[in-house]
């Protein structure tokens, strides 16, 4: 009776296993003729006998499974997360027996998803599906966790989505991970138009110097994201109504790194989305006495200034970063449109007056400070355009400007200087 037994159980084993074989070469057959809901069948019927089979057979199913659920890149990402569950069991069960037969080809295959799922990203990005792009950019960092850029992309989309609740979790984990992004940058001065221009990389750069097209070759380090991360961190947390989560986040961050020029900078912005101007000053004059002659940063504490309203400390910042860097295009540019800014106000009491004889005397007077107005940011935008010869932006407020100031050979001319630029010329 014992032996019959047994000689029933490994019929039983043998019809198991010669079916396992089976339905895996039915799906191997699928997947090679692109049918892959027929290989899903025939791997569902085997997988109730998987548990009991040696680990050649285990690693060959979940290796068919993984490629039936990527279903050559038209899987769901629901899909596709369960077909890396799938190929790292191969990878686990080969690592064990010693014997790789799979590995290789699933790192193949994950590159290939990976770029699969970063086109999908991206597509969804220029889209502005911007929750599709973000999850997307997380996958692909989950697949490869060596390339933190793709969780910096995803926290990035998800706040341009406004989903604060993933953003805050993928920036608290950037932050974790001490995350920097920063990377090196390649440019030349263009010989026919004196434009600087970034090249995709060096080897591009340093050909079309060479070819003569190109000169003045420049590498440029971009700033770390650090601070960008934390501030991002502590701006969530304030529109979430929670301040001292935000001050806290920011606090941690600069008792870690006391010299970070980026996350004092940071604070100070954070301080004055929460109201408190004084401090919000503190921060900006310790900035400037951090590193007194970085135009740069001059320039940069001149837009916080100008974003907080505060007009004579922006313009103060503008031109000492021209003093620092007398070149610093947008230093005028900017300085131009601070010139400009109270224009609005004049236009508004303009509108508001009546008839009078006294409305009337005062309209006068608001326009001829409108005029003067404009003709103060005149000398700014000269320059800005004199720099940089092809600002269309600069060139066309500047012949209405003068358009405006009634000074008509200047306006002829900068309207034939605007019509060559959009012409491309």
């Amino acid at each position: 009776m014992k032996n019959q037994l047994i000689i029933v159980m490994a019929l039983l084993f043998g019809t198991f296993s010669f079916a396992q074989k089976s339905e895996l070469r039915d799906a191997d057959k699928a997947i090679g003729s692109g049918n892959y809901a027929d290989a899903k069948s025939a791997l569902a019927i085997a997988e109730p006998m998987i548990a009991g089979a040696d680990e050649k057979t285990q690693a060959k199913y979940y290796f068919l499974k993984g490629q039936a659920l990527f279903a050559n890149g038209t899987g769901s990402n629901a899909d596709i997360d369960k077909a890396i569950e799938n190929f790292e069991k191969v990878k686990v069960i080969e690592k064990q027996s010693g014997k790789e037969k799979y590995s290789s080809e699933i790192d193949d295959l994950k590159l290939e998803m990976i770029n699969g799922i970063l086109s999908k990203a991206n597509t969804a990005l220029q889209s502005e599906e911007y929750i599709k792009s973000s999850s997307g950019f997380e996958q692909a960092y989950r697949m490869s966790s060596k390339d933190t850029l793709y969780l910096y992309y995803a926290a990035s989309t998800a706040v341009t989505a406004q989903d604060y609740k993933t953003s805050l979790k993928l920036y608290e984990e950037l932050r974790d991970l001490g995350y920097q992004g920063v990377a090196m940058e390649y440019y030349a001065t263009n010989k026919e138009s004196g434009e600087e221009e970034a090249f995709d990389n060096k080897n591009l750069r340093d050909m079309s110097v060479r070819s003569g097209s190109h000169i003045a070759a420049k590498d440029k380090k971009t700033e770390s994201k650090k601070a960008e991360i934390v501030k991002n961190i502590a701006l969530i947390h304030l529109s979430n109504g929670d301040d001292v989560k935000a001050l806290g986040a920011m606090e941690d961050a600069r008792a870690a790194n006391p010299d970070d020029l980026g996350l004092l900078i940071s604070e100070a912005n954070v301080q004055l989305k929460m109201g408190n101007k004084k401090r919000f000053k503190e921060l900006m004059e310790e900035a400037t006495t951090k590193d007194p002659n970085n135009a740069e940063l001059q320039y940069n504490l001149g837009v916080i200034a100008a974003e907080a309203g505060e007009k004579e400390a922006a313009q103060k910042y503008y031109e000492r970063a021209i003093e620092l860097e007398p070149s610093y295009s947008d230093a005028y540019t900017n300085l131009s449109v601070l010139m400009l800014s109270g224009e609005a106000e004049l236009v508004e009491e303009m509108n508001s007056l009546g008839t009078s004889a006294k409305d009337n005397k005062r309209y006068d007077e608001l326009r001829d400070q409108r005029v003067q107005l404009y003709k103060s940011a005149i000398p700014y935008l000269e320059t800005a355009l004199k720099l940089k010869p092809n600002n269309i932006e600069a060139a066309k407020t500047l012949m209405n400007i003068y358009s405006i100031t009634s000074d008509t050979d200047k306006f002829k001319t900068m309207k034939a200087q605007v019509e060559s630029m959009e012409a491309g010329n």
